[in-house]
């Protein structure tokens, strides 16, 4: 066979394999839960203490219906106001939790399984600024900002969750930016979404909001497609009492609910990393009991999320490695009680989209992947210690992610896989695996290819103008946000909500005409 036809051959072959090779080398829900940073007399401890923490010391500034549902199953208020948590009853909150449930998407195929050690992607953060796509400087966040964030989401393969990324600092009124926060987010993206509530009286509306867009009350508590994130502790071990209004009411609407503690190390939590851990394990369990207590078969995301100061300052300091490992160990203890679990990962401390931004990003969202938490947070999009949000970063850090689902995949070494009988054939053949039908089935399925990623050699890069990833990202983000205008809440159903809400988002703003 001649040089020419055996390329031909070969480009025959890859042209097969890439027609017929469906199955991809990432997906949402890669098992991960490899990773135990802590040993198995570390994990008995951490729960002991924890369980001691909780029926000894107590939480103080328990609301009232938390107070009359904790007594009434076993706890107790002490005399200066903590509420105890007894082990039995603690014990029955995580044994009884909810397992194995979607977080929906508006679309059935956006949908999420939150079981076992499945690992799923995600934004988050909150952020008051904003790394502007064009003058390359932090302003003020924005309620576009937000939906643009939601828009380049819905096209990101490897984010698969929009938690609530920015702040809408141009809307001042509480209720008018929740309830407009929400819908920024669901209708720029298709994909399950999270959110926070700031004041009990706003839940009701943003109930309302979605059950328009399900199609009925009925249909949202089906199929419901927003959680709502509750840091229902003020650490160190008292409860957020508005917080944990929101929390009950948000439960009986029907809403998915995520428990956040997110102590400071050095602050409000202890200096220590198995401290902070025992801590923030602590709160969040108080969380779940009475969550359940409020509605048994809740949707409950455990969700530890204690945070690193830098102790020469003060400052947070999201992108150190004891971040990162502090993350894990808390994935391992959900892992342990096999609860839905939520890290925060990813957020790291630089300033623009440069080495040290790769570097802790990878490092966090990695370990907490590895260790089975099930949604890891502020893993994309997230910079400056929670401060700021790059609409580039998504676009860079879909590749990123990708790459750390395909180390969570892992090996997988079977007999298929290993090849052997492949082996002896090429070293009895031509003696490479270029011409194999084998690598060319293998090339979508086993490897993981990054969009904007660049492999050339350097004299091709440079011939085709020496871009920086940054740049690339940019120009990438642009493209979405002038062509990608989501339209799954349909046309009749975005009218009614504007009629029956007071929605700042002009219909222009969302594609859509006047």
């Amino acid at each position: 066979m001649t040089k020419s036809n055996r390329r031909r051959g070969r480009k025959d072959r890859l042209k097969e394999a890439t027609e017929d090779d469906t199955f991809q080398p990432v997906w949402p829900g890669v098992v991960a839960g490899r990773l135990k940073p802590l040993l198995p007399d570390e994990v008995t401890l951490v729960e002991e203490t924890a369980l001691s923490l909780l029926s000894k010391l107590g939480l103080s500034q328990a609301i009232p219906s938390m107070i009359e549902m904790v007594t009434a199953a076993g706890g107790a208020l002490t005399s200066d106001g903590r509420l105890q948590f007894p082990e039995q009853l603690v014990r029955w909150a995580i044994d009884g939790a909810q397992r194995g449930f979607d977080l929906c998407g508006q679309l059935p195929d956006r949908d999420l399984k939150i079981e076992g050690p499945r690992v799923h992607m995600s934004t988050g953060g909150a952020a008051p600024g904003v790394f502007d796509l064009d003058t390359h400087e932090y302003r003020d966040s924005t309620l576009q900002d937000l939906y643009d964030a939601a828009r380049i989401v819905d096209k990101m393969d490897n984010i698969h969750h929009f938690s609530r990324s920015v702040v809408a600092r141009d809307i001042e009124d509480n209720a008018l930016m929740d309830l407009n926060t929400a819908y920024a987010c669901l209708a720029g993206t298709s994909k399950h979404v999270s959110i926070s509530i700031t004041e009990p009286q706003n839940v009701a509306e943003i109930a309302q909001l979605c059950y328009r867009i399900a199609g009925s009350e009925a249909a949202f508590r089906a199929r419901p497609f927003l959680t709502v994130m509750v840091c229902h502790v003020v650490p160190p071990m008292r409860f957020a009492e508005e917080a944990c209004e929101v929390l009950e009411l948000a439960i009986k609407a029907g809403f998915p609910v995520q428990l956040i503690s997110a102590g400071q190390a050095g602050a409000t939590s202890p200096a220590t990393i198995a401290g902070s851990l025992v801590q923030a394990v602590a709160e969040t369990l108080a969380g779940l009991v009475f969550s359940r207590l409020v509605d048994p078969d809740v949707k409950a995301i455990f969700a530890p999320k204690p945070l690193v100061a830098d102790l020469r300052t003060g400052s947070m300091s999201g992108g150190g490695g004891e971040q990162a490992i502090l993350m894990a160990g808390a994935a391992q203890m959900g892992r342990h009680w096999d609860l839905p679990t939520s890290s925060i990962a990813g957020i790291t401390d630089a300033k623009r989209l440069d080495a040290q931004y790769g570097a802790e990003k990878t490092l966090a969202v990695t370990m907490a992947a590895h260790a089975g938490s099930n949604i890891v947070t502020q893993a994309a999009g997230m910079m400056s210690s929670l401060l700021g949000v790059s609409h580039a970063a998504y676009v860079i850090d879909n590749d990123l992610l990708g790459n750390i689902l395909r180390t969570i995949r892992g090996i997988e070494a079977s007999p298929e896989n290993i090849a052997a009988d492949i082996i002896a054939d090429v070293c009895r053949g031509e003696g490479h695996y270029l011409g194999e039908k084998h690598t060319f089935s293998r090339m979508k399925s086993d490897y993981f290819y990054p969009e904007i990623g660049d492999r050339r050699a350097p004299r091709d890069w440079q011939d085709a103008g020496a871009q920086r990833i940054g740049d690339v990202a940019r120009e990438k983000a642009h493209e979405i946000l002038n062509s990608h205008f989501p339209a799954h809440i349909p046309e009749d159903v975005d009218r009614t909500l504007r009629a029956n809400f007071d929605i700042r988002l002009t219909r222009q703003q969302t594609g859509r005409p006047e």
